[in-house]
């Protein structure tokens, strides 16, 4: 039996078997063993969520360790410290006396010291003649000695987890990143597909990060959105192979054959006609047309429904939706002039389309015609995605807008429209 190794605490404190316990682990401390108290210190303060210690609570275990004179936790050069309380505070900065009492009591749970009572609970050491320390009472640090390599390995343990909680961040916000810019890049580029859904379900799992989120959260997401990007592209591979014309040369040869504003008087009576309108008339026959998914841009744009042909209040085919883009170029009071260039530039579904998108917006853009000439000027010289602007409205409806402010045509915020496109900017405006 070990009895005469066992400190009771003083007064009403209980004695528990945890405390029995500690204190027999500290008295079979192997001979010699010494380790710097400030690396204990730094794996206490990498470890605290898990040993559960509040961070006041560090704060004070910094200032019992001031008291030893020595950077070296030793037997030899003794492990107790017995500092009073108003030592203590000063030198935890100012701890109130309550707070000092809590956050030692916690630190006593957690293992990390031991109370070496005295008979009357006072904090002292009795020395020698010589002055040689042989007794104190306190605070005893060996625990910290005793658990040095427990400690280490709890540190390290944290953080390695802290690290793998960094890299499923990265990971999470790159692959974010990619669905975004190929769903975006699909769209404009007319690959053929249910975009709309594969948007409805990048926005579902992106609603399920919580704010402040745990690797345990992160992981099951990133696993969901990796699987998603690779349908993503999948698809993308398979309309590779197709044999269809690079997006890109298709718009720049489109520009390159509207530079001479001259050459397209073709297209003007189609664009000017709106008494008993026939917009199929207004696509040119040499020029292949890149069209949007219908049900996307409806669901980006539902005003444009109310102004259908006939007063019917629904949409179902491009035919109509070009015609009630000439409705709603007369009813903002865009000339038949501006209208004319967006068909000549943009072609006449996605002219129709962009006056779809400025009457959503209708409640914060002053003047609609000379919108759409500025968004005509940039698509002549490639600097406008309307597959930017259609995502970011179906976005911006997908959200939970009333159905009120729908009606209304206004977005809750002007940078709604703001994409993430990779130049840091919004697309157009």
């Amino acid at each position: 039996m070990q009895t005469h190794r066992i400190t009771t605490p003083f007064g009403r404190r209980p004695m528990t078997l945890a405390l029995v316990k500690g204190q027999l682990e500290t008295s079979s401390i192997k001979e010699g063993k010494s380790i710097d108290k400030w690396k204990v210190f730094r794996d206490v303060c990498q470890a605290r969520s898990t040993i559960g210690i509040p961070d006041r609570a560090l704060t004070v275990l910094d200032a019992l360790l001031t008291f030893l004179p020595c950077n070296e936790l030793t037997q030899e050069g003794g492990l107790v410290v017995f500092p009073s309380n108003l030592q203590l505070s000063v030198r935890a900065h100012g701890i109130a006396g309550t707070t000092l009492r809590r956050h030692l009591a916690a630190l006593v749970e957690a293992g990390l010291i031991v109370r070496k009572d005295s008979p009357n609970g006072k904090r002292y050491a009795r020395r020698s003649r010589t002055g040689k320390l042989e007794q104190a009472f306190g605070f005893s640090l060996a625990p910290l000695l005793s658990r040095a390599e427990e400690l280490a390995e709890l540190a390290q343990s944290v953080a390695a987890e802290r690290r793998r909680f960094q890299i499923a961040k990265e990971n999470l916000s790159l692959c974010r990143r990619d669905i975004r810019k190929l769903i975006c890049m699909a769209i404009q580029e007319g690959v053929h597909g249910d975009w709309a859904l594969i948007e409805s379900r990048f926005r579902a799992l992106l609603a399920r990060i919580p704010r402040t989120p745990l690797l345990a959260d992160l992981e099951p997401i990133l696993e969901n959105m990796e699987m998603l990007r690779e349908e993503i592209l999948n698809q993308l591979d398979l309309k590779g192979n197709s044999g269809k014309p690079d997006g890109n040369a298709v718009r720049f040869g489109r520009h390159l054959q509207n530079s001479d504003t001259e050459s397209s008087h073709e297209l003007e009576p189609a664009c000017e006609r709106e008494e008993g309108p026939n917009p199929t008339d207004m696509r040119p026959s040499a020029k292949p047309m890149k069209v949007f998914p219908l049900e996307l841009v409806l669901q980006a744009c539902p005003t444009i429904s109310d102004y259908a042909p006939g007063g019917g209040g629904s949409i179902g085919s491009w035919r109509e939706i070009m015609a009630a883009g000439i409705i709603v170029r007369s009813m903002l009071g865009v000339s038949p002039s501006a209208y004319q260039r967006a068909c000549e530039i943009m072609g006449p579904e996605n002219a129709a389309v962009a006056m779809a998108c400025i009457l959503e917006r209708a409640a914060h853009i002053t003047s609609p015609g000379g919108y759409l000439r500025d968004l005509t000027g940039k698509a002549a010289r490639g600097e406008f995605s309307l597959a930017a602007m259609l995502m970011a409205l179906y976005r911006s409806n997908a959200a939970g807008r009333s159905a009120g402010d729908k009606r209304r045509g206004g977005c809750a915020q002007p940078s709604a429209f703001q994409v993430d496109d990779g130049r840091n900017r919004p697309p157009y405006g």
